[in-house]
């Protein structure tokens, strides 16, 4: 089982009807950014003034607009609304009052890079995939840092310490690279770019 986590950047890409009907043969559980419905509540948050306690369950619930979006737009995935998958493909709907883990802070620095690295570690998933619509992929995977990943905003501020503390084997490609992921059958390790520490 492999958790992929779909960028909110993709909401209105070309490629995401491609990387639905990809995901939808696959035995994945997807994680969801928080796309338009984030930006959202980040507007909100400049304008009105509210806690990051508010801001990050009203993100949490972001997630769940996105994801409820992508499995609409998909025959093959279902939601998976707790941390036990069952039926997979499966997309999750993370709730903001089943995340109550002191290792989730209420903050920007959690965003849904490092909640997928975090559901990946306690449903046991083998890999980590972050599709990001901003990330162009090299033609040889390589690999690159989290910290590095972080410094340029691919990834939110907590996820290289969520990847050191999990170790969850892990990959990033951009939104092109579906045909990659079909190619990649059982086994994505090596198919795309890796994060190391």
């Amino acid at each position: 089982m492999w958790v992929v986590k779909l960028g909110g950047s993709l909401a209105y890409s070309k490629e995401l009807p491609r990387w639905l009907e990809t995901l939808a043969r696959l035995p994945v559980v997807v994680v969801p950014g928080g796309g338009p419905f984030a930006d959202t509540v980040r507007d909100a948050q400049k304008r009105i003034g509210f806690s990051d306690q508010v801001a990050h369950e009203m993100a949490l619930l972001a997630m769940q607009q996105y994801g409820r979006m992508l499995a609409a737009a998909s025959d093959g995935l279902g939601f998976l609304k707790s941390i036990e998958p069952q039926n997979l493909p499966a997309v999750w709907l993370p709730a903001p009052d089943a995340l109550n883990y002191p290792e989730i802070p209420a903050s920007w620095e959690v965003t849904s890079d490092s909640l997928a690295l975090w559901l990946a570690s306690r449903v046991g998933a083998e890999y980590l995939l972050l599709v990001k619509g901003g990330w162009t992929s090299m033609d040889e995977p390589g690999e690159i840092s989290a910290i590095e990943l972080n410094r340029t905003g691919v990834v939110d501020g907590a996820f290289p310490g969520f990847f050191r503390r999990y170790g969850i084997t892990c990959g990033v490609c951009g939104a092109a690279d579906h045909a990659r992921l079909t190619e990649a059958g059982t086994s994505p390790a090596g198919r795309f770019t890796r994060i190391a520490d």
